[in-house]
């Protein structure tokens, strides 16, 4: 077998090579696992300004936005203003076989789009809740805080689904109708957070600082306005090759991370979608839930005065 070949006019390059160190997979492996599922990841970033990790022979992994410039003229690119380097950035969209092709041949691994498309820069498609145990052994105390979560939705009148972060967390998705603005989406997942610690506070916590979990699952309530999440059936940079997978609410104290993998998570989906079978219909946000939530500080600024808060303590003592 060569270890280079051609599909839907992307040359294929170096097919034998190793993926990267623990990875249990070559290149060939991730554009197989990826040719395979095309039909259920692209639908996931189809439209959405994409971020794609990276990892090169002899290089850390890295987070590419920005579009390379030898990007072939055929792959869809959009332009987006970045607050923070306070430039337009270049985004690729990945709308169609071709492109997902390509994207791994330039051995790219994990697809983390954005909550919006880029035609409603300010309606987020979905609510996400990250839940992100405090060691990567923890992984059954993530999956008991996201059933305080799924309390939590039911008690606000919201239905959501559930998948497996391919890393050591929990991603909860809620649909939405695509009415509610950005910001009041992101007061509605503060608001969630914070009634789903209230269920557990032994087990869960909203605090943004590390160092204040106290050993206790971290609630990310932050993936909101222009933040990304990596996609349903995304593989990860981790050993193995773990995938992001979805699974039942039922069947999410029997499974593990490691379930997952680029080799078998495409005869896992078949010839079925399910992150799109288990996803409810879209949702308006209940008033009182935004409301709630914009009662609550953001927690990346509460964050960072807390942390000038605590420098200034310590450079006066």
């Amino acid at each position: 077998m060569s270890a280079d070949e051609e599909r839907d006019g992307v040359r294929l390059t170096n097919l034998d090579q190793p993926l990267f160190e623990g990875a249990d997979a070559t290149k060939r492996d991730l554009v197989d696992y990826l040719d395979a599922v095309a039909g259920r990841i692209i639908p996931q970033l189809a439209g959405r300004p994409l971020s794609v990790k990276r990892v090169l022979r002899g290089q850390k992994p890295f987070m590419q936005k920005n579009v390379p410039k030898y990007t072939p003229s055929w792959v869809r690119t959009v332009k987006v203003w970045a607050e923070t380097s306070r430039r337009e950035v270049s985004y690729a969209l990945c709308d169609d076989r071709r492109t997902l092709l390509w994207f791994a041949n330039q051995r790219a691994v994990e697809y983390h789009p954005p909550l919006f498309r880029g035609d409603a820069w300010d309606r987020p498609t979905h609510l996400v809740m990250d839940l992100d145990p405090p060691a990567a052994d923890a992984f059954g105390t993530a999956v008991a805080a996201a059933h305080l979560v799924r309390r939590a939705m039911d008690d606000s009148g919201l239905r959501g689904a559930v998948k497996t972060s391919g890393a050591k967390g929990v991603h909860v998705f809620v649909p939405l109708d695509g009415e509610a603005r950005a910001d009041d989406v992101a007061a509605a997942t503060r608001a969630l957070a914070a009634r789903a610690e209230r269920l557990d506070p032994a087990l869960a916590t909203t605090a943004f600082i590390r160092e204040d979990r106290g050993g206790k699952v971290f609630l990310d309530s932050t993936r909101a306005g222009g933040a990304t999440v990596v996609a349903a059936y995304s593989p990860r940079i981790r050993p193995g090759t773990t995938v992001s997978f979805p699974v039942p609410w039922d069947d999410l104290d029997r499974v593990a991370p490691a379930d997952f993998t680029i080799r078998n998570a495409a005869a896992l989906v078949a010839d079925r979608d399910p992150w799109s079978d288990l996803m409810p219909p879209p949702q308006r946000l209940p008033s009182d839930l935004i409301e709630e939530g914009h009662t609550i500080p953001i927690a990346r600024v509460q964050a960072m005065h807390e942390g000038k808060r605590r420098a200034r303590a310590r450079r006066d003592t």
